[in-house]
């Protein structure tokens, strides 16, 4: 029995098996989703959704899904399931016997004597699904029937019906190439071995994807199915199914399939099924290489990137990505700014806090590697030009005071990390002083200066030496509420004090470099822990206000309105260990450990084998958002390192 396997009752019971997701993705960029069954319930899903540079540089699904039919004494027995306006057709979950993840997605089937096995995975470097078809059991001559399923559509729209679709196919060695419209790559679907194809090009209508629906989006689409695939396979033949972007030798497929097979990180238990996930948001192109913030519908954000790094890497002590990922980024810096999300140079230049997560980044990747005058001579002169840009000021009127605290804000933006915005409006405006963007500028200067004097440039040092002890001073002035015991959110004299309990504090706390004494770690680290702490997070918002959201549901507006008011987020978690065990040390290791064994039952939920973006705040803590989520993963992988950093 594997580690994560799901069984017939499980799996016939679609309320049950519907609510659980799979993902693979490849260091091409490419990914392949569904649930467990095989029902695609998000416009999201699909087996082979490609970035097309050639188009907008977004992901694109090229194939749907792919629906098999097992043919004895010439009766058809369909193994697919799609969804349509209040029915399911076919009803292949039925034949569902078994799914399990180890160490590739599979399915085992059983039509009466038939007992037939789906494996699946994406080739690691190029746009292309791999599939292999093992027949197990059969008491009788039987062939297999695929049918493609094609969308050609952006990943965040859906394909309707349309007279523009080109029709026509040409034969490729074991299969055929199609391309439904210009400007696409040909969709190039062989097998292994020799197959009969019949073009018989027909639209599906109305395909429904439930959680679009349950999310207040547009959810019906028609697909495109070109005809279909038969072939005979006799028991114990496997034969392999390829779709990629390129033509590929059939001849070497089932080598190819055993080959990629074995560089997998096998999924045997907790640690192995987050490592395996952590490598799930690795792009390597060329010489860049980036991060996925999450999936199914994130791209690269660059606070996300920088957060997330440490935890994706130095548990398996990949040293290399790791410098690579921060070489790619700080190519991408403009100026002295990062976007937030993409790496071209656009309007998204709105977050304070992305360049200062980069310095930290920097900062666990030089107390990893021992080498600070590597980092300055590497890193250094773009870690200058962002102190410049914050001292001088930069848009939205992110500037260092002369308070040594850092400013920020404009009407209509959101430049934090709670930057959730509903009717042109933040759900959180925080324009002023904010707590975590403070403690991160306080960090940055303090590692700056501590490269500088490991590399002796004195010139950096005599400019910026003085502005720590200002900034560390006004800290203390504004943010410590003396009547309460914790820190201020946000500090604005122009607006009504900030009573909010938020975790962003917890960072002041968390940072290598606090402005806080112990006595007020402890006493942030407590409050957290009373009114935020969950066993799937922070709450983003303490239950005692008035704002807050418990359950983050609905529409995009009642989403976006819960999001950063009580939802409870996992990534806060890596801040909240490293503080905690700053204050309790090993007599906290207990309560650090329980909050990591208790994220075990996760994997079996939402993303199979992966953590979730975000969970409810209220009871029974919900799984939300992005069913695999980089700095989710990651964090949870950093806090395993902290405890066994304690011998845990």
């Amino acid at each position: 029995m594997s580690y994560l396997e799901f069984n017939k009752q499980q799996l016939i019971n679609l309320e049950y098996s519907l609510s659980k997701e799979v993902l693979r993705s490849n260091r091409a960029g490419s990914f392949a989703s569904s649930t467990i069954i095989n029902c695609n319930t998000r416009k999201y899903h699909g087996l082979l959704i490609c970035p097309l540079e050639q188009l907008d540089g977004e992901s694109h699904v090229l194939l749907s899904t792919l629906h098999e039919t097992v043919i004895q004494h010439d009766t058809e027995f369909h193994l697919g399931i799609n969804r349509y306006p209040d029915k399911y057709h076919p009803l292949g979950h039925k034949y569902v016997r078994e799914f399990n993840t180890e160490p590739i997605p599979a399915i085992i089937y059983r039509v009466g004597g038939v007992v037939l096995k789906r494996e699946i995975l994406l080739a690691e470097e190029e746009d292309r699904i791999l599939m292999k078809y093992t027949l197990l059991e059969a008491h009788s001559p039987t062939k297999l029937k695929f049918q493609p399923f094609l969308a050609f559509r952006q990943v965040h729209k859906l394909s309707k019906a349309n007279m523009d679709v080109n029709t026509k196919f040409e034969p490729v060695k074991n299969g055929i190439k199609c391309k439904m419209y210009q400007g696409y790559p040909n969709l190039f679907m062989q097998f292994s071995r020799k197959v009969e194809y019949v073009h018989a090009p027909d639209w599906y209508y109305n395909i429904e994807y439930l959680e679009e629906k349950k999310r207040g989006y547009d959810h019906t689409e028609d697909l495109f199915v070109p005809g279909f695939f038969e072939l005979s396979i006799k028991k114990g033949e496997s034969i392999i199914f390829s779709a990629g972007t390129t033509e590929t030798p059939t001849h070497t497929l089932k080598r190819k399939f055993t080959a990629q097979l074995k560089k997998r990180i096998p999924r045997n238990n907790f640690d192995s099924c987050l490592k395996n996930s952590a490598q799930q948001f690795f792009v390597k192109k060329g010489k860049r290489t980036e991060v996925i913030a999450g999936f199914p519908w994130f791209g690269r954000w660059a606070r996300d990137t920088f957060i997330a790094l440490p935890g994706l890497t130095l548990s398996m002590n990949d040293i290399k990505t790791y410098q690579a990922v921060l070489d790619t980024m700080s190519s991408d810096l403009h100026g002295s700014l990062f976007n937030n999300m993409g790496k071209q140079l656009s309007k998204d230049l709105d977050s304070v806090d992305a360049p200062l997560w980069f310095f930290w980044a920097v900062q666990k990747y030089t107390a990893h590697t021992k080498q600070p005058q590597k980092a300055w001579k590497n890193w250094g002169a773009k870690m200058k030009k962002i102190l410049k840009a914050y001292k001088n000021g930069r848009v939205h009127n992110i500037k260092m005071h002369n308070n040594g605290l850092v400013f920020s804000g404009e009407k209509g933006h959101a430049l934090t990390w709670m930057d959730a915005i509903v009717q042109q409006k933040p759900v959180t405006p925080r324009i002023g002083y904010n707590v975590e963007v403070n403690a991160l500028w306080y960090n940055a200067l303090q590692f700056s200066l501590e490269l500088a004097e490991a590399a002796k440039d004195t010139k950096f040092i005599e400019e910026w030496q003085s502005v720590p002890a200002q900034t560390k001073a006004s800290f203390h002035e504004l943010f410590w509420n003396k009547k309460h015991n914790f820190l201020t959110d946000t500090v604005n004299a122009d607006l009504p004090q900030d009573k909010a309990v938020r975790p962003n504090q917890i960072f002041a706390a968390s940072m290598p470099y606090s402005m806080l004494n112990l006595e007020q770690m402890k006493a942030i680290v407590d409050v957290v822990k009373r009114e935020l702490l969950t066993p799937r997070g922070l709450r983003s918002l303490s239950p005692k206000n008035q704002a807050y959201h418990g359950v983050c549901v609905g529409n995009v507006q009642e989403r976006d309105t819960a999001y950063h008011q009580g939802t409870a987020w996992v990534w806060l978690l890596g801040a909240y260990a490293e503080a905690y065990l700053r204050v309790y040390e090993k007599s906290g290791l207990h309560h650090i450990e329980k909050i990591y064994n208790n994220f075990e039952p996760e994997i079996w939920n939402h993303g199979i084998g992966s953590i979730s973006e975000i969970y409810d705040g209220n009871p029974p803590h919900e799984a939300r958002g992005a069913i695999s989520q980089a700095w989710s993963v990651a964090e949870i992988l950093r806090i395993k390192q902290m405890i066994d950093g304690f011998g845990g």
